[in-house]
């Protein structure tokens, strides 16, 4: 049984089990900065042309590593799977009969050292979602991309299209120039809140400085790995600095973060501000309620086996039904059978919140 048949019969078990699905990360991909250029004012489309300009550097998912895109998926005429609507459909939305798919676009407008030039991609990427993706499929919600590198900027643009109903959240990448508990970012959290949008925080990003705490790693592998403690920080930075006490209606997906080391971190972190709350006097509960209440997280790519068992202990750890959200993570290379992207023998009640339940409560306008 191949791959596809083996996730439409999945598939059918979920429908015949009343179970809707949310997928909350598939990847839509900009092929060319070309492809901006209908959507950029003519002096930026001459000052790409002229500079040479290719495009945001970041390389979140190089293009021969197997984790950037699962075999199988490639067609003969189409060498980028995310880039066409069509393969999206027929790779992800159809074969789960998705109920809602959210896009999440990996433009790294951040590792554009021109703050302007980042803010004008970033109206640009987000129209043309809007014309070649958002309008062409009902079932698709998107996400903002926004300068988070100049917040005012970012605030700006979220203030330009928040109200729009096919977008839900607001993208950033998990690496950034300061960690975004700082209270530089609080006009994207503002303006987030007001038109009542998530905060996606992604794997990956390319802001300039190391991603881990002490230097540059020599390979992917160690940056793959490693990108765990990028989102720890984020975590730790948002709860510790106050974030969630200041924007109390504000919501944070991690996104493509595996989900094992949270179980651990949550301990440690109510441990610790036992100690030292009187440091932080501003954080009146436990760290793990802000993040029970606050945060939730993408299923793919999972970072244990796929096994009912194991789902139910990390949930178990958690100690919460809520913080788990369904996901593909598509194109990427996650998973080999749909058993593996969501186990089988799960309590059906807990099936049904980690498919779609807890996405449609998390994010306001799925609702």
């Amino acid at each position: 049984m191949n791959r596809q048949t083996e996730t439409e019969n999945r598939r059918q078990g979920f429908v015949q089990a009343g179970l809707a699905v949310i997928d909350c990360d598939l990847h839509n991909r900009l092929p060319s900065l070309e492809m901006l250029y209908p959507y950029l004012p003519d002096y930026w489309c001459d000052y790409c042309e002229e500079s040479g300009f290719p495009g945001p550097d970041a390389n979140d998912y190089p293009s021969g590593v197997p984790l950037s895109i699962r075999p199988g998926l490639t067609l003969p005429s189409e060498n980028r799977p995310a880039s066409d609507l069509a393969l999206l459909r027929g790779h992800a939305l159809d074969v789960w009969d998705v109920e809602y798919g959210i896009l999440t676009c990996a433009y790294r407008v951040q590792s554009v050292h021109n703050e302007d030039l980042a803010a004008a991609l970033a109206s640009a990427v987000n129209d043309w979602q809007i014309e070649h993706w958002l309008d062409r499929e009902p079932r698709l919600r998107g996400s903002l991309i926004v300068p988070s590198q100049n917040p005012a900027l970012a605030a700006r643009e979220i203030e330009r299209l928040g109200g729009h109903p096919g977008f839900v959240q607001v993208m950033l990448p998990a690496r950034s120039q300061a960690p975004y508990g700082n209270r530089r970012y609080h006009p994207i959290y503002a303006a987030a809140v007001r038109h009542q949008l998530v905060v996606g925080i992604h794997y990956g990003g390319a802001p300039g400085l190391p991603p881990t705490s002490v230097g540059w790693p020599s390979t992917y592998l160690e940056e793959y790995v490693g990108m765990a403690q990028v989102f720890q920080a984020q975590v730790l930075s948002l709860v510790s600095e106050g974030a969630f006490d200041q924007f109390p209606d504000l919501r944070v997906v991690l996104i493509e973060t595996g989900v094992t080391w949270m179980p651990s971190l949550m301990w440690r972190f109510d441990k610790e501000w036992r100690g030292l709350r009187g440091l932080t006097p501003w954080v009146k509960q436990p760290p793990s309620a802000y993040i029970r209440q606050h945060v939730r997280m993408t299923l793919q790519p999972i970072d244990a086996p796929p096994t009912a068992a194991e789902l139910l202990q990390i949930v178990g750890q958690l100690d919460s039904e809520d913080l788990l959200m369904f996901s593909t993570d598509y194109p990427h290379w996650c998973f080999d059978s749909a058993e593996e992207a969501f186990p089988a023998g799960l309590p059906t009640s807990l099936a049904r919140r980690i498919l779609a339940e807890n996405a449609r409560e998390f994010y306001p306008k799925l609702r």
